[in-house]
């Protein structure tokens, strides 16, 4: 999510459509970071998904390309402190402190088909083993590349297969959706003096 070639795709998607909403770090920033740092380490587990509403620019295109108040996901790798995570300049690991630096609102999710300690860390295995692999800038309007990932295509493509589904995945899930096959552990909450989004469930603290 971070070339100019994705900005332009987005930007005519975007254009005549919606302006793009634009979040600015609050005043307790650094404090609302600790936390989900804290939580995330005591919460989280191999896995996991986080979701982010991040500051980039391409972040305010995504929200407003979606509508929602998400733009980016991110599997959970605890025992390294890492994500693995899809961005413009392809599929990488960043260490968790780092990654949640970038959020300015925070979903800790854990997906329904983490069923088993074995198939959590199965599915971070498969994450890690697709390091390097290119960013699928296409996927954002549901045209999927093979071998190619968006952030939610690799956060979902981890736990491949899937014999736990019995619905239907779309073709491109964006990051405001992840919730409807993962469980909701822990929110950072909204920013004081901004929407609530009610398809959440009040923040945990």
């Amino acid at each position: 999510m971070r070339t100019p070639i994705f900005h332009l795709l987005l930007a005519v998607l975007l254009a005549g459509c919606a302006t793009p909403i634009v979040v600015h770090p609050p005043a307790n920033r650094q404090e609302r970071q600790a936390q989900s740092l804290r939580e995330v380490t005591r919460l989280g587990q191999p896995g996991d998904w986080l979701v982010i509403r991040g500051y980039h620019g391409t972040d305010h295109l995504v929200s407003a390309l979606t509508n929602a108040p998400f733009s980016h996901v991110a599997l959970l790798d605890p025992e390294r402190n890492q994500v693995i995570e899809a961005e413009g300049k392809g599929l990488h690991t960043t260490p968790l402190p780092d990654f949640v630096k970038k959020a300015h609102r925070l979903l800790l999710m854990r997906p329904m088909w983490a069923t088993t300690p074995e198939r959590q860390r199965a599915a971070v295995a498969k994450a890690r083993s697709l390091v390097g692999r290119p960013y699928d800038f296409t996927g954002l309007v549901g045209i999927n590349l093979p071998d190619h990932y968006y952030c939610s295509e690799l956060a979902v493509a981890a736990y491949a297969p899937h014999p736990l589904r019995k619905d239907h995945l779309p073709p491109v899930l964006p990051p405001a959706d992840m919730h409807f096959w993962a469980t909701i552990l822990w929110d950072s909450g909204p920013i004081s003096g901004e929407p609530v989004d009610l398809s959440d469930p009040s923040p945990s603290r």
